[in-house]
């Protein structure tokens, strides 16, 4: 392979930079019109370029773009006209018609398109949704996941980050969606309300909403950038090294015969028994140790030699789009909501 092309030179850019090392895969070069981010390209010693096109004409085998999520569908729309694979960190797009530009564009080229969801690569997720698949937890019934912490006042100090689209349901939620996706499967209708009633910022600093999965499977989620507590991925699931680990839970799956919580990997059952006033009992899967943006790399790699399938599709990362503005459209008006109805 020619290496991989990193567009975005960010904080989560010079992460993708960092597991394609790890992976030990080759990096092509680096992409940003900041000047200063040619450092960066020659920390790694490889080229710097401050246009897509450039990099595209210098022929890499594959581009992940980091940019900001505004230029996501121009940055995947070039890479395909090009023929280069490209995998969109999330969301794929600001909205579900771009998104739907993306995809049905990389499908029509035959151009491999993948979505930055890197909680499916982590190996507990991987477990339990082997585990669902199974059978072991019965027909699942419900699921909860919390996403609850506090974004310090200097966070907002950024106009962008109090401007509509930029609260914690859009930037934050996207990734618990995904998951529970991945594990339960299509959400077929949503219910929301939010408040901004904290901070007074246009944007919300709480939603709760309630998703019907296929198979009837009810699912509540709460998120909150403005409280204090330790229940969030980025607080438990220690896979980003930017925020202090809590060891805590924030996702429970519940089944007929035994629940899950995540990322612990608790499975707790009575033996099948299926009554309450038997003791019940935990364990804890068993799972491998990794980070789940090597691995993300690492499939994507495998995708451009054509040894695999994306683990997260562009496709994949559309669905999830629509379930998130499909929270944002109930919450605003009131009612339940289709996703991919709404436009």
């Amino acid at each position: 392979m020619a290496g991989i092309a990193v567009a975005g030179a960010g904080l989560i850019g010079t992460r993708h930079l960092a597991a394609l090392r790890a992976a030990g895969l080759a990096i092509h070069s680096v992409i940003d019109p900041l000047p200063e981010t040619a450092e960066v390209a020659q920390a790694y010693g490889v080229a710097h370029h401050t246009s897509l096109a450039a990099a595209l004409a210098a022929g890499p085998s594959g581009v992940v773009l980091a940019t900001p999520n505004s230029h996501h569908k121009d940055g995947a729309l070039e890479c395909i006209a090009a023929g280069v694979p490209v995998l969109i960190e999330k969301p794929i797009a600001t909205g579900l018609a771009d998104a739907r530009r993306i995809v049905e564009a990389g499908e029509a080229a035959g151009v491999a398109v993948l979505t930055g969801h890197h909680r499916r690569h982590l190996p507990v997720v991987s477990a339990a949704r082997e585990r669902i698949e199974r059978g072991a937890l019965g027909r699942i019934v419900a699921a909860h996941a919390m996403f609850w912490l506090a974004k310090p006042d200097s966070y907002f100090e950024t106009p962008w980050r109090r401007a509509a689209g930029a609260g914690p349901t859009f930037m934050n939620l996207i990734h618990d969606i995904d998951m529970l996706r991945f594990l339960l499967g299509d959400v077929v209708q949503v219910q929301a309300v939010q408040s901004n009633a904290v901070r007074g910022n246009p944007i919300e600093d709480a939603c709760a909403a309630v998703l019907t999965f296929e198979g009837g499977v009810l699912c509540t989620v709460q998120a909150s950038d403005a409280i204090v507590a330790p229940w969030s991925y980025e607080l438990t699931a220690h896979d980003n090294p930017a925020y202090p680990p809590t060891g805590e839970n924030a996702v429970w799956i519940g089944g007929t015969h035994a629940s899950l919580a995540l990322p612990r990997g608790e499975e707790w059952s009575d033996g099948g028994k299926r009554d309450w006033w038997q003791p019940i009992s935990r364990t804890t899967l068993l799972r491998a140790a990794g980070d789940p943006l090597v691995a993300q790399m690492q499939n994507f790699a495998a995708v451009i030699r054509g040894d695999a399938a994306p683990v997260c599709s562009g496709r994949d990362g559309m669905e999830s789009l629509a379930v998130l503005i499909a929270i944002r459209t109930a919450a605003a008006t009131g009612g339940a909501v289709v996703p991919g109805e709404d436009g």
